[in-house]
C-alpha cells in the first residue's frame, strides 16, 4: 500500500519577518495574512534565518526588516542574495503605541517590526555598495580623529592654564605650528610628572597627525578613480567654501545625487528645514530639525560664510536678508540657496558660476 505524503508548499504566499538584531542573538516575529505565527530567538547568523523559513515555510515569499546601527548593512546583503525582500530602516520612524514604548523589549521590538513591515508603513533607507560604504568610514574616520585631535589640544591648553603657563602670541606660534609644538617639548617643569603628562599628549597628537595625513593621503588616491575623480576635484571644488575634504565628504554621503526627488528631499538631509509643531490655529516653530546627517550641516554653513565673501551674487543675496533678519538666520537661507547651485553643479557636472543670480 502505497502512501501518499503532501510536501509543504506555500508558493504566493507572504511572510512577514521583523528582526531585532543584537550581537549575541536574534530575536525575531514572523506574521502570515495579519496574524502572528511565532516568536522565537536565534543565533545572529542570516543564514539560519533563511534555512529556518526554508524548512517551515518552503517556497514562501520572505519580507524582512531590522533597523540600521552597529551591525551594518552585512545583513540585508546576505539575506537579498538568499531570495529575501530585505528592507533597512530608521528605528525613529517605526510607529509604536504608548504602551510599546512603556514596555519596551526584545520580543515588542520585533512584533512591532514585523507589524509594520505587513502595513508597509516602513521606509526604505538607502543602501550603497560595498565599495562607497567603506569609502564613506574611511573619511568618517578622518572627522573622528580630528575631533579627538581637538580633545587632546584642549588638554594641552588647560594644563598649560592649569600651571600658570602663558602660551606665546606670536603669528608664527600660532595655529599649532612646529615651531609652538617644539616650544611645548622645550618647556621645563619643577616636577617630573608634569613633563611625563605633557610628553604623552604631544605623543598622541603627533600619531593623529600622522594618521590624518595618511587618511588624507589615501583619499585623494581613491577620489582619482574614474566615475568621480571630475565631480570631486573639478567641480565640487569650484564651488565657495568647497575644498578637497568637504567634497570628498559630500561624495561619500551623498553617493547619488539622483536619489534625491527634488530640492527639498535634499535640505532634510542636510538638516535644512524647521522643527515644526502645530495644531488647529497655532503652529510653532523650534528652529532646524534635529534629524540631520551629522557630517553634512556645519560644511554648508561654513561654505556658505565663505561663498557670502567670494560670490557677488550670494554677497548681494546676504545683504538683502540681513536687513529684516539677524545674519545667523540669514546664513541659513544662503546655505540653502548654495545647497540648491552643489545640486545644480553635481547633476549637470558643470563648474559652478560666480555671480550668477539665482
Amino acid at each position: 500500500m502505497t502512501v501518499e505524503v503532501n510536501q509543504l508548499d506555500f508558493s504566493d504566499q507572504h511572510f512577514y519577518v521583523g528582526i531585532d538584531v543584537h550581537k549575541k542573538q536574534w530575536t525575531i516575529t514572523i506574521r502570515w495574512r495579519h496574524q502572528e505565527l511565532r516568536t522565537l530567538s536565534m543565533n545572529p547568523s542570516p543564514e539560519e534565518l533563511v534555512h529556518y523559513m526554508q524548512r517551515h515555510y518552503p517556497q514562501g515569499c520572505y519580507h524582512s526588516v531590522y533597523e540600521a546601527g552597529f551591525c551594518g548593512f552585512w545583513i540585508h546583503r546576505r539575506l537579498v542574495s538568499r531570495g529575501f525582500d530585505n528592507r533597512v530602516i530608521n528605528p525613529a520612524d517605526v510607529p509604536s503605541t504608548d504602551k510599546e514604548k512603556d514596555r519596551k523589549s526584545d520580543v515588542i521590538d520585533s512584533r512591532k517590526l514585523a507589524r509594520e513591515l505587513e502595513n508597509d508603513s516602513l521606509k526604505r533607507l538607502y543602501i550603497p555598495d560595498q565599495y562607497h560604504q567603506q569609502l564613506r568610514s574611511l573619511n568618517r574616520l578622518r572627522r573622528r580623529l580630528v575631533q579627538q585631535q581637538t580633545r587632546i589640544k584642549c588638554q594641552i591648553k588647560g594644563f598649560l592654564h592649569y600651571n600658570g603657563i602663558i602660551m606665546p602670541t606670536q603669528k608664527e606660534m600660532s595655529h599649532w605650528s612646529g615651531h609652538f609644538i617644539q616650544w611645548l617639548q622645550d618647556l621645563s617643569f619643577s616636577q617630573p610628572a608634569a613633563r611625563d603628562y605633557l610628553d604623552i599628549c604631544l605623543h598622541s597628537l603627533r600619531n593623529i597627525r600622522g594618521q590624518l595625513a595618511d587618511i588624507l593621503r589615501r583619499l585623494r588616491r581613491y577620489s582619482c578613480q574614474p566615475g568621480i575623480r571630475d565631480l570631486i576635484h573639478n567641480y565640487l571644488c569650484s564651488i565657495p567654501g568647497i575644498s578637497f575634504i568637504n567634497a570628498m565628504t559630500l561624495y561619500c554621503e551623498i553617493m547619488d545625487m539622483k536619489r534625491f526627488p527634488d530640492l527639498d528631499h535634499l535640505k532634510s538631509m542636510f538638516g535644512l528645514v524647521p522643527s515644526v509643531s502645530g495644531s488647529g490655529d497655532w503652529e510653532i516653530t523650534r528652529g532646524l530639525t534635529h534629524r540631520r546627517n551629522p557630517y553634512l550641516r556645519h560644511i554648508i554653513i561654513e561654505a556658505a560664510w565663505i561663498a557670502v565673501r567670494k560670490d557677488p551674487a550670494m554677497t548681494m543675496a546676504f545683504a538683502e536678508l540681513t536687513r529684516r533678519m539677524s545674519g545667523q538666520h540669514a546664513i541659513i537661507r544662503i546655505a540653502k540657496k548654495l545647497l540648491n547651485r552643489i545640486r545644480h553643479v553635481w547633476l549637470n557636472q558643470c563648474l559652478y558660476q560666480i555671480g550668477t543670480l539665482q
